[in-house]
């Protein structure tokens, strides 16, 4: 007589199934909003005390000679090679630059490859830096901005980039890290 032995793996979804579909869907939905998460954390709003901040632009009605990329080589035409560019070349008709945000003007100065610069700190670790500006900067270290306020000129002051002309160098950091101005600024609806 041929007794037939139960199927264990049978047994044990008739047993436990329950608890292990349970566990499949709360794996699903915890990998669902982790995702989300990661998603989220590169999105352009940024939280300073429970506001969100609205981003002045650093020109009046700005076009952008050379746009931001971390990924894509572009040519620098001045110094005949192909680069990471990590930041916003920017030009406009008056060629007036103002600072994107309150803050305080940290730093200005002269480096022989950007040009004259001012760099300002804004609230949560945010820093703004403004190249190849003319001499007639219009604030010093120690001032106290706000978004909006002209704190220079473009113009052809960066040794790197001169085949671009009179021109503002843009970039931004987040706790020590360019982040791409992109991000914050309101650059398609200006």
């Amino acid at each position: 007589m041929k007794v037939n032995k139960p199927n264990k793996f049978k047994e044990f979804f008739k047993r436990f199934g329950v608890y292990v579909a349970a566990g499949v869907i709360v794996l699903a939905v915890s990998l669902t909003f982790a995702i989300t998460a990661i998603v989220n954390s590169n999105r352009e709003v940024v939280d300073v005390g429970g506001n969100n901040v609205k981003f002045s632009l650093p020109m009046n009605d700005p076009s952008i000679i050379k746009d931001f990329s971390s990924t894509t080589l572009q040519e620098n035409t001045t110094l005949n090679q192909w680069e990471a560019h990590l930041a916003l070349d920017l030009t406009s008709e008056d060629g007036l630059v103002y600072s994107v945000l309150d803050g305080t003007v940290s730093k200005v100065g002269y480096e022989y490859n950007y040009g004259n610069y001012v760099e300002i700190t804004h609230a949560n670790g945010l820093v703004s830096y403004y190249y190849s500006l003319g001499k007639d900067l219009l604030v010093k270290q120690g001032d106290k901005v706000v978004g909006g306020t002209q704190i220079g000129s473009a113009a052809k002051s960066a040794s790197d980039e001169l085949d671009m002309g009179n021109h503002l160098h843009f970039y931004m950091t987040l706790d020590d890290n360019k982040v791409d101005p992109n991000n914050y600024l309101d650059l398609q609806n200006k």
